[in-house]
């Protein structure tokens, strides 16, 4: 099977684990059309904002992708599960066949991007926006940078790090609005 892994985060420069179980090198701009946002506040990034899918606050941006070496969609799932530490229920994936995720909207968008690129599934982390669970209000842009700027020291060496490092076509609404951002900038 030829079995895509989509990415937009940091699966594009840090592959960890999954590192083996991929064919190198990322088709970026290659996957589909997803919207995202930086709405995730993200322990395993040190509490800074990451993006994920987001259709509610999220801008459409494109997708990255990279070839799993794996025959099945089952171990292609498993691979990035583990790479992203989370369960197999926070991974998405979708076939001709058979399909699994929290976005009936992205499932079909998704589907339809590997009927048209000769793909026989694809792989993606799953994860929601959290923001509002965390913070206990609800997401937007000076909401958003009102909370980064609490993050101190690594944490916020991290949130920025991984920000700036995201493709620049992840152009969402709170990167732009940092973009303009002086405190931002001075970082």
């Amino acid at each position: 099977m030829a079995i895509a892994i989509l990415g937009w985060g940091s699966l594009l420069w840090d592959l960890d684990d999954l590192a083996p179980h991929v064919r190198l090198p990322w088709h970026m701009q290659g996957g589909p059309t997803l919207p995202m946002e930086f709405s995730r506040i993200s322990p395993k990034r040190k509490m800074g904002l990451v993006v994920c899918l987001d259709p509610v606050d999220g801008t459409p941006c494109p997708t990255h992708a990279i070839a799993s070496s794996r025959a099945t969609l089952a171990e292609a799932r498993a691979d990035l599960a583990a790479r992203e530490r989370t369960p197999l229920d926070q991974i998405g994936y979708a076939s001709a066949t058979e399909c699994f995720g929290r976005l009936p909207e992205i499932v079909s968008q998704v589907q339809k991007w590997c009927a048209a690129t000769g793909h026989d599934g694809a792989v993606w982390t799953d994860l929601a926006p959290n923001f509002t669970d965390v913070t206990a209000q609800p997401f937007t842009l000076p909401a958003a940078i009102a909370y980064l700027q609490t993050l101190k020291g690594e944490n916020l060496a991290e949130a920025h790090r991984y920000i700036t490092s995201a493709p620049a076509l992840t152009s969402t609404n709170l990167r732009r609005a940092l973009a303009q951002d002086t405190w931002w900038q001075s970082l």
